[in-house]
């Protein structure tokens, strides 16, 4: 799985129209969201930092809202935009959070203990829960 990580308003209309999982390193504005979503259609989770998130309007809030997509809290630990433009999250990891789902273990428990392990931000393991592995 993979986070395409966008450093810059700029960088927001060269983007792929089929990226799904975009990390946005800047504070956007209420027009970067309108262009992020304009440029990328089949967008699913928009990704901010802490402090970036709660800037964001609620009228951007509502606005995702009706087009499903999913505004996260999280960062992308330890990567070089330099030299890989895509944050990868592990097979391993992915493996890890399908295996506790299998075995039966809480929601809430799951995105603890792969958090911990993993550095990824508990919204973003809930959301692979969802979509990788269907209940």
């Amino acid at each position: 799985m993979r986070i395409r990580v966008v450093s810059s308003r700029e960088e927001i209309f060269t983007l792929n129209p089929n990226e799904r999982i975009v990390h946005l390193a800047f504070r956007p504005s209420n027009k970067d969201i309108f262009g992020l979503v304009e440029t990328c259609p089949k967008i699913e989770v928009i990704q901010l930092p802490k402090s970036y998130r709660r800037t964001v309007s609620k009228s951007i809030e509502m606005f995702l809202q009706m087009q499903r997509v999913q505004l996260l809290e999280g960062d992308v630990w330890g990567h070089r935009k330099d030299i890989n433009e895509y944050y990868s999250i592990s097979s391993s990891v992915i493996e890890k959070i399908k295996e506790m789902k299998n075995e039966g273990k809480p929601t809430e428990e799951i995105e603890k203990r792969i958090s911990r392990e993993s550095k990824l931000n508990p919204e973003m393991i809930g959301y692979i829960l969802n979509k990788e592995i269907p209940a």
